[in-house]
């Protein structure tokens, strides 16, 4: 029987619900589902998916087209010994988004707020990609919960040069006028790079690795109602 690296055994068809009792490292990745595949940051992801996927790591996505589409369907490109799940979340909208087909876990959601809520109970790093305000307020919702103590301080990692000017903007604001704390900033990275997206990722799995079971012990962790 092939096991995940936490020595679990792969669930075949497994829900979400089942994954949420595994200690499981997961890496979560936001952005638009607006970008087509011949845009190169749709091409960006998947690789960096693709390199989660040959890690052994599993993939959360929003489950939709664009940059969601492409990290799923990076991640199976990478996972070749199928050790790792790659999920998706969707949502329901105005107009009906279908799900990328490349989701081996899948939930469907009537409210944001849930979903977002399941987004923070699998994850074990975030990375945020191009995206508009679905993307910003999945930001937001990280950052914020990490601040406030609800999730354990995982890594923010924000991949694409869009994001630059917005940290310079809460280092010259926010922060100057001591809206925010210097402490707010510690899981913020700017990742131009995969490698340096993925040298965060190994380095944070390395942690998840070394503790296990006491992972982020001193912070409450973050369950669902």
């Amino acid at each position: 029987m092939k096991k995940t690296l936490s020595g679990d055994p792969i669930l075949k068809h497994a829900s979400v619900g089942e994954l949420l009792k595994r200690n499981d490292f997961r890496v979560t990745i936001f952005g638009s589902a607006r970008i087509k595949k011949n845009d190169k940051i749709y091409k960006q992801i998947f690789n960096l998916a693709k390199s989660i996927g040959k890690e052994g790591f599993d993939v959360v996505t929003g489950g939709g087209p664009g940059l969601m589409e492409a990290a799923n369907s990076g991640h199976e490109a990478g996972d070749k010994p199928r050790r790792a799940q790659s999920i998706g979340l969707t949502i329901r909208l105005p107009w009906e988004a279908e799900k990328n087909e490349y989701l081996e876990v899948h939930k469907h959601f009537a409210k944001f707020s849930k979903r977002l809520d399941t987004f923070m109970t699998l994850s074990s790093a975030i990375v945020i990609t191009p995206g508009g305000i679905g993307t910003c307020l999945e930001l937001m919702y990280t950052w914020q919960l990490e601040q406030v103590q609800h999730i354990c301080p995982l890594p923010i990692i924000l991949v694409g040069r869009m994001w630059e000017p917005l940290i310079k903007w809460f280092k010259k604001y926010p922060l100057k006028h001591g809206l925010i704390s210097p402490g707010d900033m510690k899981n913020i990275y700017l990742a131009r790079s995969n490698k340096k997206a993925m040298e965060i990722i190994n380095k944070t799995y390395k942690v998840f690795q070394k503790e296990g079971k006491n992972y982020c012990s001193n912070i409450r962790k973050y369950k669902l109602d």
